[in-house]
Formats: structure tokens, sequence, C-alpha cells
């Protein structure tokens, strides 16, 4: 495993429950760990520093690793909530060596009610120095690919679901450490391949979410997509449509090195008393996807 270039992990929230929960799910073989805080759990409630010590022990000589430390919100805006998220990802970003990892992730927010190209100034102004510091100090910033339920001409929490929305955003601060936190997921629900997408855009993807889709080509092709009828689900890896085989290979042809995290309590399916069940199948899953478990060459 030490010598793998893509860990498969999972999503692990910040909170009084973050280590009782390591230490129970480490043992089924996760790799990784990207802890998120956000949604009124801002990083600025929490000691950092006294955090990630805990997480560095709990983790110990097991092997796995923190790939990500994230902040849900919308920096963008003129609020408490706003303010606590963009204070969230500089501390983040000074605190990212402390958890011995190099990505920040969350949304770049958005001006809401707002097309897309009227939030790129405001995302340049706040992001920015952001970006900087990031610089400053080896870390890299990546954006989700959700769109939070919104679309080109209006929404609440982000820009970057769009692959023209990522033109504009990486025109408008040209940076090495400004990247995406792509999962195949978001753009299959928007009908999206999501394969020649990764080709195209590999090289800016610095963490990826382990989440699939179910999309229903009948009701798309009978009810549309605009109408009260429901034809795509979240998905766990190994429930959805996705070859996460030919994910992984391009990602390996692309030269990523990083994580894959699954994003699980999203699967209709296997959750409540079978969401790590179904947890446990998807790393599994994606361990045989990316081909089983290390192996090195033999001396020749």
């Amino acid at each position: 495993m030490y010598e793998e270039k893509i860990r498969i992990g999972t999503l692990v929230n910040a909170g009084e429950n973050l280590i009782p929960y390591l230490k129970e799910i480490l043992p089924y073989g996760f790799e990784s760990f990207s802890i998120t805080f956000g949604w009124g759990r801002w990083p600025g409630q929490f000691d950092l520093a006294q955090i990630a010590a805990e997480v560095r022990e709990t983790l110990g000589d097991s092997g796995a690793v923190v790939s990500s430390v994230s902040c849900f919100g919308n920096p963008l805006l003129d609020t408490e909530a706003a303010e606590q998220c963009r204070e969230g990802f500089s501390l983040l970003i000074d605190a990212a060596h402390l958890f011995g990892c190099d990505v920040v992730t969350g949304f770049t927010g958005r001006l809401t009610g707002q097309p897309i190209p009227e939030s790129l100034d405001r995302y340049a102004q706040v992001f920015r120095p952001l970006q900087k510091q990031a610089a400053d100090q080896g870390v890299r910033l990546a954006f989700e690919n959700c769109d939070m339920g919104g679309d080109w001409k209006s929404g609440d929490w982000n820009i970057a679901h769009n692959p023209t929305a990522w033109e504009l955003m990486f025109d408008a601060i040209p940076s090495e450490n400004i990247g995406l936190q792509w999962e195949p997921c978001h753009q299959m629900v928007s009908l999206i391949d999501p394969l020649p997408q990764l080709r195209k855009w590999v090289r800016k993807i610095f963490n990826v979410h382990g989440k699939d889709a179910t999309i229903l080509w009948d009701c798309v092709r009978e009810h549309g997509v605009d109408g009260p009828h429901t034809f795509a689900f979240h998905r766990t890896p190994g429930f959805g449509d996705s070859n996460w085989t030919d994910i992984i290979s391009e990602l390996r042809r692309g030269g990523f090195v990083g994580s894959i995290d699954i994003e699980g309590w999203h699967d209709p399916v296997y959750r409540d008393e079978l969401e790590m069940m179904g947890q446990v199948a998807g790393l599994n899953y994606l361990k045989t996807c990316r081909g089983g478990s290390w192996v090195p060459n033999p001396e020749r």
C-alpha cells in the first residue's frame, strides 16, 4: 500500500465523534481520510493543532493518511457564515501540514441567484489571497464539482460544477495550485459523460470523491429531466453506472497521485443500517478496480 500512488479512503466529519469514528472504521482497510468542516462546524471553532495530533496518533502505523481537509460553505457572500467560511479556508491552509496533507477543498461559493459569470470577480477577490497563502505553504486548493441544486443561470453555493465555469475560474486565477475535487456523480446527473471530461481535466484534479450515480434512461426518454420524476440517484461506487476500472486507468494515465475518498450517506439503497456495509463494499470494489493490492516488481 505504501508505494501505491492512488489510495482509497472515505470522508469523515470533524466534531466530537471524529476520533471514535476513525478508530471504529480504520480496521476495515480505509487508506485515507478526508476531514470535512463547514455547515456550521467552522474550523475556527476547533483547536486544529490538537485535532491533527489526535488524528495522527489514531492513524498510528496503519499506513492510512489524511488526504485533505475541507471547509464547505459559501465564502463569497457578505454574511457572518461567509466570513467564518473564508477564515476557515485560511486556517485550514495554515494547518494542513499538521494533518500531513497538502490539499484543502470546498466550494468556490456563489453570488446567490446570479448567473455564474457574475460571481467571477468576487471569486477572484476572495481566493487570490488564499491562493497565494496556499502556494507559499505548498498547499493546493481543490473545488468540489457539486452544483448544490444550481445551474448556469442561478444557484446558492458553488460555481465550480460546469467545465465552462472551470475555464472561467482558472482564467480568473491562473495558478498551478488551484484545481478540482472531482467526482463522476455530479457530472452524470447533468448527463455529462465523465470519462472524456476526466481525460481533458485530469491534471487539474487534486482529489477524487468516490461517488457514483445511476441514471434511469427510460425515465429520461419518457419524461425528460425537468419534470417531477427522479431520473438519477447518487450511489456508492460499485452500485452505480460508472466503470471505475476505466476511471482509475484514466487517472493513472494522467499522472494523478492522491486519494479517491468515498462520499457516503447518499446511496438510496445502502443507507441507514446498511451504510457502512455499502461503504466497505465500495472500498473493496475500488481496490479491485485499482488493480488490487500493491505488488512490487521483482528484480531482473
